[in-house]
């Protein structure tokens, strides 16, 4: 016999109302009178037609055990101890086992998700998270108007072989790996290049690409070639049109060697002492990754060293100046989150 949907049961309950038989009103629906009669004592008894709670299967973890998979599994003081290390530490109704699907639900129920941790390459020692606190509250008043006179610069190495993990394709089951759906990449990357930028309220610097460098301690890059390539032709002449700029760089090696600092004391260029492993303050960062979804949008993509210096030069000029300005403009929130992080890691 069939089930009667909401529909039909009000319209039961209608003609029974009206005083239609209970028998007559099974065979205009064409189900067994016992079931219209249990629809009418559900509706005497409660004034709906909807079924009643069923208790189905009981849970495998009483109430009691939901709170210690919560309390002493440490997945809160520990994200990263896993579900399965839950389920053998923790015994069901009766003793009975309980599966790592079962925690993970419990979890769920608590308002824990399991996710994707979020990648920070810097390791912040106790030292670079005082640094960076004490940089943050020594800034925490300043406008954007104040960060516009800074220069943040920076360099960055581009390879030809980029694994993006955005990257998606559509294929049929069973056809991971027909040729045509394999994205082939480098595992070291391939060919690249190193070039260094400088960004400010209204204006970037660069590209300058590194000549004649390899493999090697700072991506190759030495005081020497920094001074030659990078501060000669390109930051001097910038600071002699911006006498109140503040030059920003890192704590790289060639950018503190005493050479590096004698060349900019001689130019009478200041420069912004800034903490190291702080990638998440300089705006620069994101500058950056602009510039690299504008690479992955160049097709042929490039196979050469060449090619990929070409292509740089190329999509330059796409990162729109008015992105820049909202990077500089976003200092003074890059300050409170690390001032609310207490030195430690910013969404940035």
């Amino acid at each position: 016999m069939p089930r009667l949907n909401a529909t039909d049961r009000e319209r039961a309950i209608g003609q029974l109302t009206l005083g239609t038989p209970q028998n007559e009103v099974a065979n205009a629906f064409g189900v067994h009178p016992s079931t219209i009669t249990r629809l009418w004592q559900r509706y005497l008894q409660t004034g709906s037609t909807n079924d009643l709670a069923r208790s189905g299967r009981p849970r495998v973890t009483p109430e009691r055990e939901n709170r210690a998979i919560y309390r002493l599994s440490q997945h809160v003081r520990d994200p990263f101890h896993t579900a399965a290390a839950t389920a053998r530490d923790v015994a069901g109704n009766r003793n009975r086992p309980v599966s790592s699907r079962t925690v993970r639900r419990r979890l769920v129920d608590r308002g824990l998700h399991c996710r994707r941790p979020a990648r920070r390459a810097p390791v912040l020692t106790a030292h670079a998270r005082l640094a960076r606190y004490q940089f943050a509250q020594q800034h925490l008043n300043w406008t954007w108007r104040q960060w516009q006179n800074i220069l943040f610069t920076d360099e960055s190495r581009f390879c030809v072989s980029n694994a993006d993990g955005r990257i998606r394709i559509w294929r049929r089951d069973n056809q991971r790996y027909a040729p045509n759906n394999i994205l082939e990449w480098d595992r070291w990357g391939g060919p690249s290049v190193m070039i260094w930028g400088g960004i400010c309220l209204h204006e970037v610097l660069g590209p300058i690409i590194f000549q004649n460098i390899g493999p090697g301690r700072g991506n190759g890059v030495t005081a020497e070639r920094y001074i030659d390539q990078v501060l000669r032709p390109a930051v001097v002449p910038f600071f002699n049109q911006h006498r109140n700029f503040t030059l920003q760089q890192d704590n790289a090696r060639p950018h503190t060697a005493r050479l590096t600092a004698d060349c900019l004391q001689h130019h009478n260029i200041r420069v912004m002492q800034w903490p190291a492993y702080s990638p998440d303050l300089n705006p620069i960062e994101h500058f950056w990754d602009a510039l690299q979804q504008e690479l992955n949008n160049v097709q042929p993509r490039p196979a050469t060293a060449a090619a990929q210096e070409q292509a740089i030069r190329d999509v330059w000029p796409n990162v729109h100046i008015a992105s820049v300005n909202r990077l500089i403009r976003s200092m003074p929130a890059r300050c409170r989150a690390v001032d609310q992080a207490r030195g430690g890691h910013t969404q940035y």
